[in-house]
């Protein structure tokens, strides 16, 4: 009896306890549905507070832009994206050593730019201030230690020169007084030639000026071109030439004395061929090779090493139909292996000796691409628009130049030749199994 009532009490206190567990369990789950309800509540009175406030604020910026939204762009053969500038860039050039890449905005900058730097994770400038202004083109001096710009607002040159301090750091000081107004529409180029000798200014009408490093007027060409799109120095620094309305290009010699004195301007040659008006050209860095795209659907590749004076013309090598636009700008590589023509936000880019298609890169700017170059070397190909620079690896060069090669192996008779050309296929391959296995920047 005893026995079955211990065994009645177990069970009883068994399950008071389990009763317990439970009311406690239940207490628990409430307490905490009540400090999510309570964080819930808080949340939202955060967040309409959040809103509130946010709705001040846009209040007291109404007026004011919205941000634009970062471009992002990706590519194989991208190599870099130089940012720096808050404005859209307008201009680039590379120094004649090499070694920089000048840069221009409406952000009232010019900024330069280490090419040793470029396949690095971060970018440094140097920055040049516009004071009051900002330039639209810029152009390095041949010695590398200036550079010349062109001002939105003030309608002229304007000198800067480059100097570097014993810190090592680089100091920029404009020139006392810009160059006279004597343009009357609106500027496409400016250009110094290599040679030191003078500097060149086009604008759109018909109007291409030629000035001494001091700023006296030297000569005016009227081009006859109806309107200029486009007019540049030749590498040479020999020749000046234009392109417009019409379907030529014309080039004119600028000539100097043996003492270094001007003498003239003289018509040299013109490239006559294609069917529209000529968007834009440009020189292989020997001046021997020009590659002009036109309103006609295609670009041209010309033999220029003619003797003009004996009225000897240049010669047509290729016509490769292309995209291209008003605005279109085009880059023949310094060896005159590669061509790149822009169109609106895009680039494409053939072989020179073949007329292949071997590049297309689209959407490589949220706007229209302003400035399209290939640095001296011939490694990289770089372009502007927004507010990013895109540095891209020269691939189809790197292809062309070991298909020379390899051209130039089954021809060869010396063995030193052939060893000599097996190394450099070997060293170039390997330079575009390096670009080509490289992550994207």
């Amino acid at each position: 009896m005893e026995i079955a009532a211990l065994a009645a009490l177990t069970l009883l206190l068994g399950a008071l306890v389990i009763l317990v567990a439970l009311a406690v369990g239940r207490r628990k789950e409430e307490i905490r549905e009540e400090t999510e309800q309570a964080a819930e509540f808080a949340a939202e009175a955060s967040a309409v507070k959040g809103s509130q406030s946010k709705k001040q604020k846009q209040e007291k910026q109404r007026g004011r832009k919205d941000k634009p939204t970062q471009h992002t762009f990706s590519h194989l053969l991208l190599a870099a994206s130089l940012k720096g500038h808050s404005g859209n860039v307008t201009c680039l050039d590379f120094s004649s050593n090499g070694k920089y890449l000048a840069s221009c905005a409406d952000d009232r900058t010019v900024r330069i730019w280490s090419t040793k730097d470029f396949l690095d994770r971060e970018h440094k400038c140097l920055r040049a201030n516009v004071e009051l202004d900002h330039a639209t083109l810029v152009r390095f001096s041949p010695d590398s230690r200036a550079f010349i710009t062109w001002l939105a607002n003030g309608d002229c040159i304007r000198i800067f020169k480059m100097t570097k301090k014993d810190d090592g750091s680089m100091s920029f000081k404009a020139a006392p007084e810009d160059f006279p107004q004597k343009h009357k529409a609106t500027i496409l180029n400016i250009g110094i030639a290599e040679t030191g000798k003078f500097i060149m200014s086009a604008s759109t009408d018909t109007c291409i000026n030629i000035w001494d490093l001091k700023g006296e007027l030297l000569a005016s060409i009227n081009t006859n071109q109806i309107t200029n799109s486009y007019a540049a120095i030749s590498p040479c620094g020999r020749f000046v030439a234009s392109c417009g309305f019409t379907p030529d290009v014309k080039v004119w010699e600028v000539c100097f004395g043996k003492g270094g004195d001007f003498r003239e301007v003289v018509r040299a040659f013109d490239l006559k061929g294609h069917s529209a008006g000529v968007h834009a050209f440009a020189f292989s860095n020997d001046s021997r090779r020009m590659v002009s795209v036109s309103k006609d659907g295609t670009w041209k590749l010309w033999n220029t090493d003619v003797e003009y004076k004996k009225q000897q013309d240049p010669y047509l090598l290729k016509t490769i139909p292309c995209s291209s636009s008003e605005g279109s700008r085009v880059a023949l590589s310094p060896d005159g292996r590669v061509v790149a023509v822009s169109d609106g936000c895009n680039v494409a880019m053939y072989d020179a000796a073949s007329g292949k298609l071997e590049e297309e890169l689209h959407g490589v700017h949220s706007v229209e691409i302003t400035d399209l170059r290939f640095d001296i070397n011939g490694r990289f190909l770089v372009c502007s628009g927004d507010k990013a620079i895109r540095v891209f690896h020269n691939a189809p060069g790197y292809r062309a130049a070991i298909k020379d090669m390899q051209d130039m192996l089954k021809k060869a008779q010396n063995e030193a030749m052939k060893q000599r050309l097996q190394q450099q296929i070997k060293e170039a391959q390997s330079a575009l199994d390096a670009v080509l296995a490289a992550p994207s920047n």
